[in-house]
């Protein structure tokens, strides 16, 4: 939302807002350089004019905004394009459009105000394609950076196209960089010949604050400005990408295709074109599938002047008490990238599991993954602050109550369900199946 409040972008987090994107970066985050994406916004271009009003920020010579001498703002735009896919059926795709200037994007805000129905809301779709839109942007002094361009929904190569060339033609050229999203990675995307001379990118589509960084790129420049990222996104004068940081494909939202009837990843070999369980065709089809499909070569294969790609998780201790997901995501996170390199010892009810409920796999009841089990990532070392709030508040309740329990990490009733504690009531009395009732909340 803008400062007085007017919404931009739906999804986003009521804090998510220009000057507190600048003090996060400041204050927390330590980064040098962002790109705020919903600078079109007339309600984000009045934002920033008070902003700079404020004398802590400033624009340069050499296009960005500085705030308080230590992170560069470049301001952007992400805009959805209206595409024609290979088999003639309407696509759509979303670009990321950086402006050196704020005079370049107000132009480029009112240009763009007559292709989108409401320029105040950030991401909207344009009647325009991304043929007609590079034209636009080149005009205003800006770069387009085609976003996520992997996964299946508003995405080039997820739902438009098998080539990028097919899309921006005679002006491909113009493309320095690709946005590699977070289900793909630098092994994937280098199966595809035409990648090769473009720059990848792993950007962070922050949606609330604790979320900006979450991927990130290190980059070699002389200075932090709109002119030294882009000759870093061209690999110009000595100026490059360093390294990539993102995920592991395999963690992504998108990496495997998705069943909508069944709502569940389909596992074997890709490309997956039919659930498993139903056969339904109804899917959802992966990046991991798409690029199976799209790729030209039987191996991957990187340029030589390719920057790492280098795996993260999370730190948990950076993520906000919004909700439960906080900590699911990044408990899931860590128990998928412990039993993956044990996959060739779980029998073959985990290995389906690790890829519909990774959580199930502490309740196996096989000896071997049992034991393997032990030693895997604890729930409760992964709690957000909200989440080990509740937790202690609900432990000092019984023991206020004198009313004896045992901890089990390992209890996985519910997940998909509950939202906080989960427990059971045993007993010795009634043979193995020890389970009187449980539940959860």
């Amino acid at each position: 939302r803008s400062e007085s409040n007017k919404p931009i972008k739906i999804t986003a987090a009521r804090s998510l807002n220009f000057a507190n994107i600048a003090k996060e970066c400041v204050e927390r985050k330590g980064i040098n350089v962002v790109g705020i994406i919903d600078c079109a916004s007339p309600y984000v271009i009045e934002d920033i004019e008070n902003f700079l009003k404020t004398r802590e920020a400033y624009e340069i010579e050499d296009g960005g905004i500085i705030y308080k001498d230590k992170v560069c703002i470049l301001l952007g735009s992400e805009i959805e394009t209206s595409e024609v896919n290979d088999e003639g059926k309407t696509g759509s795709a979303h670009n990321i459009c950086f402006f050196p200037y704020l005079k370049d994007i107000k132009a480029f805000s009112n240009e763009m105000s007559h292709h989108i129905k409401n320029i105040t809301l950030s991401s909207q779709r344009a009647n325009i394609s991304a043929y007609q839109l590079i034209d636009i942007v080149t005009k205003y002094n800006g770069v387009l950076v085609p976003a996520h361009c992997f996964t299946p929904h508003k995405s080039f190569y997820g739902n438009c196209t098998d080539s990028l060339r097919k899309i921006f033609k005679e002006k491909y050229d113009k493309i320095f960089a690709v946005e590699l999203g977070l289900s793909s990675d630098t092994f994937l995307a280098d199966m595809i010949s035409e990648l090769e001379g473009k720059t990848f990118v792993t950007n962070s589509d922050a949606h609330s604050l604790p979320k900006i960084a979450r991927e990130y790129n290190k980059m070699q420049v002389e200075d932090i400005s709109f002119k030294e990222i882009v000759k870093a996104l061209k690999n110009e004068d000595g100026r490059k990408i360093v390294a990539n940081y993102g995920m592991d494909p395999k963690l992504g939202k998108y990496h495997r295709t998705y069943c909508e009837v069944c709502d569940k990843r389909i596992p074997g070999d890709a490309p997956v074109t039919k659930c498993d369980t139903c056969e339904s065709k109804n899917i959802t089809m992966g990046v991991f599938d798409r690029i199976e499909t799209i790729k030209d070569k039987s191996e991957t294969k990187s340029p030589e002047n390719r920057p790492e790609y280098v795996y993260q998780i999370w730190d948990t201790s950076r993520l906000s008490n919004q909700n439960k997901q906080n900590s699911e995501i990044v408990i899931e996170i860590n128990i998928v990238a412990y039993f993956e390199n044990k996959k060739d010892e779980l029998c073959e009810t985990c290995l389906s599991r690790l890829e519909k409920n990774p959580m199930r796999i502490l309740d196996c009841k096989s000896p071997i993954c049992s034991d393997i089990a032990k030693d895997a990532p604890m729930i409760l070392d992964y709690l957000c602050d909200e989440c080990k709030d509740h937790f202690e508040k609900l432990k000092s309740y019984l023991e206020n109550l004198g009313i004896e329990y045992t901890v089990d990490p390992k209890i996985v009733r519910g997940l998909d369900y509950y939202t906080k504690t989960v427990f059971e009531f045993v007993t010795t009395d009634i043979g193995a199946q020890g389970t009187v009732c449980g539940g959860g909340r």
